[in-house]
């Protein structure tokens, strides 16, 4: 009886994955432009964020978006309707990005035309942060109405980002979201993660990310961007 050879396909296809986005990091790195990845659950605010980010880099920043979503293009409209070049990623059925589909937006946008990228990953919290995607930083989304028990049931998400943005804020007086207890969880996971609350429906603590997003962007110019 012959031994049956035994293939670990998620292992070849992580392995396949990581190598492809080292790639895409190290050729932004080259061309001074800075990629990030935005994710959350769906509604939490990503496309918000992104049209705050809009109007708090007044133009300072040359910026393009790559939008994934499994149908539709209506959040790429969105953004397009600001003058910002965005494309449109269609993943068909698939819940996350993965660094060649990235590799596939970053090539249509021609990126070396921008300080920085923003890919709004499918709405999701548990694909997406298994996947790596090639940015230089990982960014999450998480809204107070979502509850404060999210990193209890999703650490890997948590564990991942280098920013935490707490987004409607502006709820929190109609919900009994604990701020510290949430800061307490995310902070225990990954201690090196950033908290910024804020509201994309207000303006509140907008101008925080903007100051940590255009020190990032400056760094990656200057050549002296991380990871």
């Amino acid at each position: 009886m012959e031994d049956v050879r035994l293939i670990e396909v998620r292992e070849e296809i992580m392995a396949d994955n990581n190598q492809v986005a080292a790639g895409v990091r190290e050729r932004l790195r080259n061309e001074k432009t800075l990629l990030l990845n935005l994710m959350s659950s769906p509604g939490s605010g990503k496309t918000s964020l992104i049209l705050r980010t809009v109007e708090g880099l007044k133009g300072g920043v040359r910026l393009g978006v790559i939008e994934a979503d499994i149908d539709s293009t209506v959040d790429a409209q969105k953004v397009a309707a600001r003058g910002i070049t965005a494309i449109q990623l269609r993943t068909g059925g698939f819940c996350h990005l993965d660094a060649t589909m990235v590799t596939q937006g970053i090539d249509a946008l021609a990126a070396n035309d921008f300080d920085l990228i923003i890919i709004e990953n499918v709405g999701n919290l548990v694909c997406p942060a298994e996947f790596d995607t090639g940015a230089h930083k990982n960014v999450m989304i998480l809204s107070v109405p979502e509850g404060d028990d999210k990193p209890l049931k999703y650490p890997l998400m948590f564990t991942i980002c280098d920013v935490l943005l707490v987004n409607k804020i502006d709820y929190l007086s109609l919900s009994d979201f604990d701020l510290a207890a949430l800061r307490k969880r995310v902070l225990t996971l990954n201690p090196r993660i950033k908290i910024i609350e804020v509201s994309c429906k207000t303006g509140a603590g907008i101008e925080d990310w903007i100051a940590w997003l255009q020190k990032e962007v400056e760094a990656f110019r200057l050549g002296q961007g991380s990871k």
